[in-house]
């Protein structure tokens, strides 16, 4: 039995980006919610202590800002497998969840959200 499967979940990470295909939401930058969910084998940070050995959350997390923040998207299914190769991208990943929100998407409802996900 592996008991050093780890999981690491970023979430809520609370972005800007411009987002649609409406003449509203081209010309201005929406809020979304990004949640990730990443699972690798943490066998060698738990043995070493070393942040050499361990998935560098904070790494990842940037590259997601930077991703979402600079960049336009008419889908959401496009940004959220955009965001989506960066949670898969390390080859200790054996799985990755990615959920985006769109919220104010929809008149009486708070948000939109759409999940993808892959395993290796």
């Amino acid at each position: 039995m592996n008991l050093n499967q780890a999981t690491i979940k970023i979430k809520n990470l609370r972005l800007r980006t411009y987002i649609g295909i409406n003449d509203d939401e081209i010309k201005n930058k929406q809020d979304v919610v990004v949640n990730v969910t990443i699972h690798y084998d943490a066998g060698r940070a738990t043995d070493s202590d070393s942040v050499d050995d361990a998935l560098n959350y904070k790494t990842v997390t940037k590259s997601i800002i930077a991703l979402v923040e600079d960049n336009r998207f008419s889908l959401l299914e496009k940004l959220t497998a955009e965001v989506l190769n960066i949670a898969a991208e390390h080859h200790w990943v054996t799985f990755a969840e990615v959920e985006v929100d769109k919220p104010h998407a929809l008149r009486f409802s708070d948000s939109v959200s759409l999940t993808l996900s892959c395993q290796k």
